[in-house]
């Protein structure tokens, strides 16, 4: 539960740069209402109560080569804290996983998985996942298309 309470201006804020957060202070300012001087004083302290957290572009993984997209959900053969943290490390330290989330219940962690083509992801899933320490059993799912990609979270509306 968060204990930061925000206002209107600032969720409209929120919802913008989530929106584009290459835009100006002045246009953001614009478009929410305010004077540059404050606007900039309310991101600044959204940034310093870690709400906003990064700024950054995204990529086409397309263009840049990366055609395929998997979802794998992964068992590990014991479920004790440092081994949970032992394939934290591990996934974290694999440019291929983008996303990793642990998960309760029959499947303990759930990963995205970006590669070249078909071929490069088998060598991936065989050398490098399936063979990390402690993993039980690796189950995969070859993505078709993507119907929905939002970023972020909703933000909530000002009549909400």
């Amino acid at each position: 539960m968060t204990s930061t309470k925000f206002d209107p201006i600032d969720m409209q804020i929120l919802r913008e740069l989530q929106a584009d957060g290459r835009m100006t202070n002045v246009d953001l300012a614009q478009r929410v209402g305010l004077t540059a001087p404050p606007c900039l004083r309310r991101v600044r302290g959204l940034e310093e109560a870690g709400v906003i957290r990064s700024y950054h572009a995204e990529l086409d993984a397309v263009e840049l080569g990366f055609s395929i997209t998997v979802f794998a959900m992964v068992s590990l053969k014991s479920q004790a804290e440092a081994d949970l943290e032992a394939f934290e490390a591990h996934v974290a330290a694999l440019p291929e996983v983008r996303e990793c989330y642990m998960l309760n219940g029959e499947i303990d962690f759930i990963l995205k998985i970006v590669a070249r083509d078909l071929q490069s992801f088998q060598r991936f899933l065989t050398s490098r996942l399936t063979s990390a320490p402690n993993v039980s059993s690796v189950k995969t799912s070859l993505t078709i298309r993507r119907s929905k990609y939002a970023v972020g979270v909703p933000v909530e509306t000002a009549d909400a």
